[in-house]
């Protein structure tokens, strides 16, 4: 699982690289700073998944909740978004670290 884990992360962060490249490339063009927000992005993929998404949030049961939550995410540049999610995974999916506690005359 620990694998699969950082593999997501992985790629996932690679993604965001990708988003922040070309977006520094749009803003390189635009002599000013050009974010592609995640709503921009998800419409340009492909927009019927986003619109199921939507309609699957208003029938649940925090529908006014979750539709804030889901367009104050969809506001945030797209790297970001994808950036932090890849980092959450792959820290989840690191070794644990062992700590080892020494006496000074252990060392």
């Amino acid at each position: 699982m620990r694998l699969i884990l950082r593999i997501a992360g992985t790629w996932l962060i690679g993604l965001a690289l990708v988003l922040l490249v070309v977006d520094g490339t749009k803003s390189l063009g635009a002599n000013a700073v050009v974010f592609t927000s995640l709503a921009d992005l998800w419409t340009s993929v492909h927009p019927p998944s986003l619109q199921g998404v939507e309609a699957f949030f208003e029938s649940r049961f925090f529908a006014q909740l979750l539709d804030a939550a889901l367009k104050a995410v969809l506001q945030y540049p797209a790297f970001s978004v994808f950036g932090v999610l890849g980092i959450v995974l792959a820290l989840a999916g690191r070794t644990p670290r062992r700590e080892r506690y020494l006496r000074a005359d252990q060392i």
